[in-house]
Order: C-alpha cells, then sequence, then structure tokens
C-alpha cells in the first residue's frame, strides 16, 4: 500500500493548484481501479488539519466535514483510524483544538490515561486532565 503526504491531500481537498490537483486524482483514480488503498499516516491527517485551518482559513464546520469526508473514503486507509474518528468526534464536542483531542485519542486507543496537560483548553476533553503547576 502506498501512502500520501499531506501536500497531496492539500491539493485534493482545496484544489488551487491546477497541476497538482489533476497529479493527485490520476493518481487516486489509478489506486481505485487497482483496488489499492492508499494509506494515510496519523501525522498527515493532524498536519493537514492544521494547514486546512492555518493556510486556508477553513473554520472548525469546515474542518469537520472535510476531515469525516476523507475517513468515509474507501480508496483510504488512515493509520489509528478509530482514535482519529474519536479525537473528530471530541473536536465536534469541545472547544478544545483538534491538536488536543488525536492527543487524548491515542493515549486512550493506548489504554493510557489521563492525558495530563498544562493546557486548561485542552484539559476539558474528557479523558484530560490539568496538571496545577506546584
Amino acid at each position: 500500500m502506498a501512502a500520501l503526504d499531506t501536500n497531496v491531500l492539500v491539493r485534493y481537498v482545496v484544489q488551487d493548484d491546477a497541476a497538482q490537483l489533476s497529479a493527485a486524482k490520476r493518481l487516486i483514480s489509478r489506486c481505485v481501479r487497482e483496488g489499492l488503498p492508499l494509506f494515510v499516516p496519523v501525522t498527515v491527517v493532524l498536519e493537514l488539519e492544521w494547514v486546512l485551518r492555518a493556510r486556508f482559513g477553513f473554520g472548525k464546520n469546515d474542518v469537520l466535514l472535510t476531515l469525516s469526508s476523507l475517513f468515509s473514503a474507501t480508496e483510504l486507509g488512515f493509520e489509528s483510524e478509530r482514535a482519529l474518528e474519536v479525537a473528530l468526534q471530541l473536536f465536534r464536542e469541545s472547544s478544545a483544538d483538534f491538536a488536543d483531542c488525536l492527543h487524548v485519542a491515542l493515549a486512550a486507543q493506548a489504554d493510557e490515561q489521563p492525558l495530563w496537560t498544562f493546557d486548561k483548553g485542552a484539559a476539558k476533553v474528557p479523558g484530560a486532565q490539568l496538571l496545577v503547576r506546584a
């Protein structure tokens, strides 16, 4: 199984570069025809969320919609897919950043909780706990 980098997914989602979009579509189409799923590392999803928000101005609802659509794409296989789905749900239900939600979800998947943090926003996510400074 081949893997995708963040920049390929960004081109596919944002469609801001015609040549790169065309190349991404050709790759994905070829893999679909050949029955070869494309692997997406969890770090790529984390970077994708950041790029969409910070570089392209996606709001929370747009990020939720985009990631949900990608997670349901049968041609894509995601590392730690269950944790990503949990992170998306936590992100949907809280005011915490997606990254914090993903950290909590990955810790839960590893059965290692709570996730201790100094971040008051992250500590509001179920599974995280605020570490109070002495």
